[in-house]
């Protein structure tokens, strides 16, 4: 009898040892989708160096990177299921979840000012009051086309008194460069190649306006994929690390994903990007509160809603904590 309770007792243990590998193979997800972006220097590290296929693929998932050309693609993918994890301005992710995406933020992969009002070398434009009647180039549902509306606040212009070109970014720094709108609300790293390569001017710069980097997930894929989200965000670290030792490589390699100079990549990560704080916390909550009622005023949500409630469901401040390290 004794004998017989030993091995039971010994199988038992064998099996709540072996357990956690097996929930980890039976947890992962066949596919896993995220995209890359050139305002995230992490994510371009992270498929350069395939950390997230050696990790995934002992469990037999495969790895898919769709690119995002500003964060209004990335979060028409996230709200499409075309993608599971997607990286996109704060605001723009508060703007979307509060337009029925849904998505969770648990990382935030850099404080950035990666946007800012830009002019050509010549105009004559040298203030936000300049720029009433001009026209004006923004992507809608991203950082700069929000920056661009509450820097108007700032100089007591509604949008009606610019004339709003909805453009992609690349193109919106081409239309500016070539003359066709007046100004254009740019995004790094096209904003920097616009200043060092075409002498373009900013003239209406505000960090506080940049809402940070959000690493953004759908709500379903985090409640059935939550270890594979922890390894995700563990990648990124790993990434965000790597950067902070490794500045100029990480500028090598953006350099090389965005076709820009070296020197134009350089100026986005060392000047303008902050790697400093991945964690969710209440200053991210406390930017967005303050960044909120511009969707309200200009009518980018419905009458009512509640802002302060859909901050709370969209920074998930917990998921993270206790995974992440210093920057050291």
């Amino acid at each position: 009898m004794k004998r017989r309770h030993l091995l039971r007792s010994g199988a038992a243990s064998a099996g709540l040892l072996a357990l956690p590998g097996l929930l980890r193979a039976a947890e992962a997800p066949k596919e896993l989708r995220l995209d890359y972006a050139y305002y995230s220097p992490a994510s371009l590290v992270l498929r350069r160096f395939g950390w997230l296929e050696e990790d995934f693929g002992r469990d037999g998932t495969a790895v898919k990177w769709v690119l995002s050309a500003g964060s209004n693609r990335a979060l028409e993918y996230l709200n499409s299921g075309s993608i599971d994890i997607g990286s996109s301005a704060g605001l723009a992710a508060l703007l979307a979840k509060a337009n029925g995406n849904p998505i969770r933020t648990p990382y935030i992969f850099s404080r950035p000012e990666w946007t800012a009002l830009v002019v050509r070398r010549d105009s004559p434009i040298r203030s936000l009051a300049d720029l009433k009647g001009k026209k004006v180039a923004a992507t809608k549902g991203t950082d700069p086309y929000l920056f661009l509306l509450r820097a108007l606040k700032v100089a007591q212009l509604k949008r009606g008194d610019i004339e709003h070109v909805a453009l992609q970014h690349a193109d919106g720094r081409v239309a500016l460069e070539q003359g066709r709108v007046d100004a254009w609300a740019g995004l790094d790293p096209l904003m920097a190649a616009s200043e060092l390569d075409a002498g373009s001017r900013l003239i209406y710069r505000h960090v506080a306006f940049n809402t940070y980097g959000f690493l953004n997930v759908r709500e379903d894929f985090q409640q059935r994929h939550p270890e594979a989200l922890r390894r995700v965000i563990a990648g990124y670290e790993r990434a965000r690390k790597w950067i902070i030792g490794n500045t100029t490589e990480a500028a090598k390699i953006l350099s090389e994903e965005a076709k820009v100079s070296l020197q134009v990549a350089l100026l986005q990560l060392k000047l303008r990007t902050d790697l400093s704080n991945p964690q969710p916390s209440a200053e991210h909550v406390d930017a967005l509160r303050a960044a909120a009622p511009i969707l309200l005023d200009e009518q980018l949500v419905k009458p009512g809603t509640d802002l302060p409630r859909t901050i709370t469901a969209l920074v998930d401040t917990q998921f993270a904590r206790g995974l992440l390290g210093s920057t050291g």
